[in-house]
């Protein structure tokens, strides 16, 4: 029922965007020092939460998941989404760190989707475990594929399959997608950047065709593809985000918003006549797919180059000191030193700043206390931050201009 699960001889324009994608994952970032770019990756969670959050729907400015990371209030009239959204962030900074750690399990895999899911609504209220609808009512259960007539849905006009097969649905899931494959994968996709990259659109589409949660299904599958991502070696140490390019396609106003779902809408179609393929849905149809994903992908990355660029960032924290009515003009210079540095002691401040001890350390102080700068200790070595309210100066074009 889901074959063609993948595309083997893939043509059109899809070699060449493979191609230019595996080039542009490759060199994001490399200009920058790993700290500051471990740094960036921190705020690219908040922002790929923010856009996953909007393709359910649901409105969570980047300035309250912040805040939410550190304490969410129990009167919180969007506390429900916020325990979300903390869930995602945190979810995707595992991610990265398995990752850069060469840890980071087969994302197709059954038992790490399930992880994923579960993790995901761990904390979750009552209210957010309720699925009610279509004469039934029943509480999710985290972690557990769909299980009982009851829990079998209806997405549009699509009919996923029935809830007592969707454990052999998964387990063909895995033997189709798994990137490192044993002897009893013989389907998997294998090792490949190019094979990889293809996989990781076509994957996208398949795990949501199954729809093998009662819900949550969406965001799991945003963070497989994060987690695809790294194995296909385009993550770029999580500095780019699939899920702000589906949230807003590729054309500018109201109607990029749509075309995640025709899309997807598409992919789900029938094998039409004899030249679609031999599997039971479409070929072109996925191709389609796979191809405005990959175009997603791409525009995404390009996006973020152009956003990281070293000499770019200086100048835009420039411009911000100077546009700053409390920052002296001198503390640019701290700033730009941890840009290309990484880090640096405190004590170092007068040396870059020129200035007298006294002068440079009121200098530091109000970058901290603004959030630009920040150490992972009271007295350690301080690193470039980037808070919610730096964000239209540092990152135009970022977010929506209502959310920033």
């Amino acid at each position: 029922m889901i074959e063609p699960a993948r595309i083997d001889a893939p043509d059109g324009d899809l070699p060449d965007l493979i191609a230019e994608v595996a080039a542009k994952g490759e060199a994001l970032g490399q200009k920058l020092h790993p700290r500051t770019a471990e740094n960036l990756a921190g705020f690219v969670r908040i922002m790929n939460t923010y856009y996953s959050n909007l393709i359910e729907g649901h409105n969570t400015r980047p300035r309250d998941i912040e805040r939410a990371l550190a304490r969410i209030d129990e009167e919180d009239e969007k506390r429900d989404l916020l325990i979300e959204a903390v869930a995602h962030v945190r979810l995707q900074a595992r991610i990265d760190a398995l990752a850069s750690e060469g840890r980071l399990p087969d994302p197709a895999a059954p038992d790490f989707l399930r992880q994923l899911h579960h993790d995901f609504y761990e904390g979750a209220t009552k209210e957010m475990l309720a699925i009610t609808g279509r004469g039934r009512s029943f509480e999710m259960v985290p972690g557990e594929w769909r299980k009982g007539e009851e829990q079998d849905v209806e997405i549009g006009r699509h009919l996923p399959p029935p809830s007592d097969r969707v454990p052999d649905f998964m387990n063909y899931f895995y033997r189709r997608f798994a990137f490192e494959p044993t002897d009893n994968l013989l389907l998997a996709v294998g090792p490949g950047k190019g094979k990889r990259i293809l996989a990781m659109a076509t994957a996208h589409h398949r795990f949501n065709y199954i729809h093998p949660f009662p819900d949550g299904n969406g965001r799991v599958s945003r963070l497989m593809s994060h987690a695809m991502a790294h194995k296909a070696g385009i993550g770029a140490h999580g500095l780019w985000s699939i899920s702000r390019g589906l949230a807003r396609g590729l054309s500018d106003g109201p109607e990029g918003r749509l075309e995640y779902r025709q899309h997807m809408a598409w992919a789900d179609e029938q094998r039409q006549r004899d030249r679609d393929g031999r599997g039971n849905l479409s070929l072109k149809g996925l191709s389609v797919f796979a191809t405005w994903f990959l175009k997603v992908a791409l525009d995404q990355l390009e996006f973020m180059t152009q956003l990281f660029d070293l000499e770019t960032l200086a100048k835009r924290i420039e411009r911000l000191v100077a546009r700053h009515e409390k920052f002296a003009p001198e503390a640019v210079h701290l700033l730009l030193e941890a840009l290309r540095r990484g880090e640096f002691e405190r004590g170092e401040a007068a040396r870059l700043t020129g200035m007298p001890e006294r002068s440079a350390r009121r200098v530091l102080k109000d970058l901290t206390q603004a959030g630009l700068l920040a150490s992972s200790t009271e007295k350690g070595p301080v690193s470039l931050r980037f808070p919610s309210d730096t964000l239209e100066a540092l990152f135009p074009k970022l977010y929506p201009d209502a959310m920033v």
